[in-house]
């Protein structure tokens, strides 16, 4: 492709003797596991998102069941999810036993409904996993007011929102947050990698036992935990890219902006949007388009990739579709309706200018003529 997707590359070339610092120091330490690198990366994340405790672990599904876990969460409990997110979202309640309630997202938007979440909530949910979706923050305190009226706890799945701000404080602030490190999002580590961030000293020590086996001290072990931890590598990489990030969202706006201005008021595209107590880390710039297959057919013979985010709802998806969570939730249609229309064009910190004008080109000609073809209605649905 003339424009790919996304360009890992070119973001490690721009920190390349930064990476190979890390690399030449935790080489020479001799501390690969739980040392030096993570102890300073989990102080420094955590400063970034204006926490008080980070705990790195091995992926970023690895922190949200950690945090599930910490929290109290098992078998023959519920938790809320949102029906629209990644598969990892509704994994992460299923590994710790306990079973995911779909609530579809609002009208406008991909985010969790507060209103349908006050609908979904009995005495058996636990927690409400809410997912910062495609780089941009859940109305929090909407949901943490439903939440909050149960005594029920709520998760953060930040996994696509580093640098994101909720009514201007960092998304990772104030509450239960888990982070994926995954080398394709904003922060990324050359491998899997993951972390809870929290100002809560009890659940972060908590998480911390159960990511080393159940262990504070070499074989005193006080819980049954696994075996999740960031190692000293990508705690070293992750360290070396994190004074970079402000300025990566920061050009990560500027193509999504000029997306927006050159893109608005094309025939049957919808263009994602920013609330106004919000900042998007833009992690993906996702339209929606009922001719969704055929624009991206006709983008790729221009020379342009794109992604769908995510062409399968988890419900429908052969883990989940014949599940007592997904016969209990009944239909999905928005959800549903999302899967067919969604499209994710390129966007990342290393997108050339020139590259987004030929991004822009290409979706107004396809949809001028896809107008021209079908007579496609002027106004979006």
């Amino acid at each position: 492709m003339d424009v790919p997707f996304l360009d890992l590359g070119a973001a490690n070339d721009e920190v390349r003797a930064d990476l190979d610092a890390a690399y030449a120091r935790v080489s020479a330490s001799g501390r690969y596991l739980l040392g030096p690198e993570l102890a300073a990366f989990e102080t420094e994340f955590a400063a970034y998102c204006t926490a008080r405790h980070c705990v790195g672990v091995g992926s970023g599904l690895d922190a949200l069941v950690l945090a599930l876990r910490a929290l109290g969460v098992g078998p023959g409990d519920d938790v809320v999810v949102p029906a629209h997110t990644f598969i990892a979202t509704w994994l992460a309640v299923s590994a710790t036993g306990a079973r995911p309630v779909p609530v579809e997202p609002g009208e406008s938007g991909f985010g969790i409904c507060p209103q349908r979440l006050a609908d979904a909530l009995t005495p058996q949910v636990k927690a409400v996993l809410v997912v910062h979706l495609y780089g941009h923050p859940v109305d929090l305190d909407a949901v943490r007011a439903v939440a909050d009226r149960y005594g029920i706890p709520v998760v953060e799945d930040a996994a696509q929102a580093h640098a994101a701000t909720y009514r201007g404080r960092p998304i990772g602030a104030g509450g239960v947050v888990a982070f994926s490190f995954y080398p394709a999002k904003n922060l990324g580590a050359l491998g899997d990698g993951g972390a809870v961030v929290t100002d809560d000293a009890q659940l972060a020590e908590r998480v911390r036992l159960l990511r080393n086996y159940g262990s504070a001290r070499k074989y005193e072990h006080q819980v049954q935990g696994g075996n999740s931890r960031l190692d000293e590598f990508q705690a070293a990489v992750l360290r070396a890219k994190l004074p970079y990030l402000d300025e990566w969202t920061a050009r990560r706006d500027r193509v999504a902006r000029r997306y927006t201005e050159a893109l608005s008021g094309l025939p049957d595209l919808v263009l994602p949007t920013v609330a106004p107590w919000a900042t998007s880390a833009w992690h993906l710039y996702v339209v929606r388009t009922r001719h969704r297959e055929l624009l991206r057919d006709r983008l790729a013979e221009a020379g342009v990739e794109t992604l769908v985010h995510y062409p399968t709802p988890v419900h429908r998806s052969g883990a989940y579709r014949d599940t007592e969570a997904v016969r209990r939730a009944g239909p999905l249609p928005l959800s549903e309706r999302l899967a067919e229309e969604v499209l994710s064009l390129p966007i990342g910190p290393h997108l050339p200018d020139e590259s987004v004008e030929r991004v822009v080109s290409a979706v107004r000609a396809v949809l001028t003529d896809l107008d021209a073809e079908v007579g496609v209605a002027s106004s979006p649905r």
